[in-house]
């Protein structure tokens, strides 16, 4: 049986991660120190003799005993009322949690896979962004505690390849939604779905034009099995191209919860990015991979979900 170690295992991702390895059948270790990440994501996998779960921060020693033939690293607050909550968690989980787990991997010879994001892009000047782009981040504003973590984190796991010869993944994720979300994360999609479903209004920040694209996430975790399984070491995007303002996707959060809410307008926060739009033809080059989940399909299982803990 073949043994995965997923950091951040407790968390929205993570936890989904769990879930697919368990069900191809490797044995998995979650680890996850809980700062962000919740216990009631995993408890479903306690009772499986193939699951195990240590609560360890990745930021110090990382041991793990017997063999180990693949590790990904998910472990870091990824929404930006987190980082900038925990600023210097987020800078050494990227950069010492991403160090240590790279020495892991080479003791081990175990194949590693990183969870880069769309933040590498920043603001970006380029629409959509492939992976070609180098991005446009500022480096000391708000959001350069994450945006320079997972720059750092790419740049460490491309040295580790070219220089020990260490099999590494690098999947940069868009934005990505689903059930296990944290209703309190800041992001807009549960932001907007607890305002309506609490019958407040929803905030919007700037003039709402700003885009995003959502993915759903089984078609995340499909994209990155599939990275995982490649031979390709370059940084992949993966999420899903469908782009849409923030105005058009409160309409469609109010008509799915039905909703009477109004939207509400609020300052842009500093270098939050304006367009956010994958480019996927490595994706679909390389993986064979696109998204498949339709938007309202996926708001639905989402809005599900989040009925249950409002």
């Amino acid at each position: 049986m073949k043994k995965v170690l997923i950091t951040g295992g407790a968390g929205f991702l993570g936890s989904h991660l769990c879930d697919r390895f368990i069900h191809e059948g490797f044995h998995v270790i979650a680890m996850d120190n809980l700062i962000t990440g919740n216990l009631a994501n995993i408890e479903h996998l306690f009772h499986l003799k193939e699951f195990e779960f240590y609560n360890h921060d990745v930021s110090k020693f990382v041991h793990v005993p017997g063999d180990l033939d693949y590790i990904l690293h998910f472990a870091s607050p990824a929404s930006p009322i987190d980082y900038l909550k925990l600023p210097i968690q987020t800078l050494k989980v990227g950069s010492l949690g991403t160090h240590n787990l790279l020495g892991l991997a080479k003791s081990k010879k175990a194949r590693f896979l990183i969870a880069s994001t769309s933040e590498v892009y920043g603001d970006p000047l380029v629409h959509p962004q492939n992976e070609d782009y180098w991005g446009n981040v500022n480096p000391i504003g708000p959001r350069g505690v994450y945006d320079e973590a997972k720059r750092f984190q790419e740049a460490i796991t491309m040295a580790y390849h070219t220089f020990h010869g260490l099999e590494t993944r690098i999947v940069r994720i868009f934005n990505t939604y689903g059930p296990r979300m944290r209703l309190d994360d800041g992001r807009v999609l549960p932001a907007f779905i607890g305002q309506a479903l609490r019958g407040e209004s929803l905030t919007a920040f700037g003039d709402g034009t700003q885009t995003r694209s959502f993915c759903y996430v089984s078609d995340l975790v499909e994209g990155i099995y599939r990275l995982l399984m490649s031979d390709y070491a370059y940084p992949v995007n993966v999420g899903n191209p469908g782009e849409i303002t923030i105005n058009q996707f409160a309409e469609e959060i109010l008509a799915i919860t039905g909703s009477d809410s109004k939207v509400i307008y609020k300052p842009l926060p500093q270098d939050d990015p304006k367009q956010r739009q994958p480019d996927i033809t490595r994706a679909k080059e390389i993986l064979d991979w696109k998204p498949k989940v339709e938007r309202s399909e996926g708001l639905k299982l989402t809005l599900d979900y989040f009925r249950k803990v409002v």
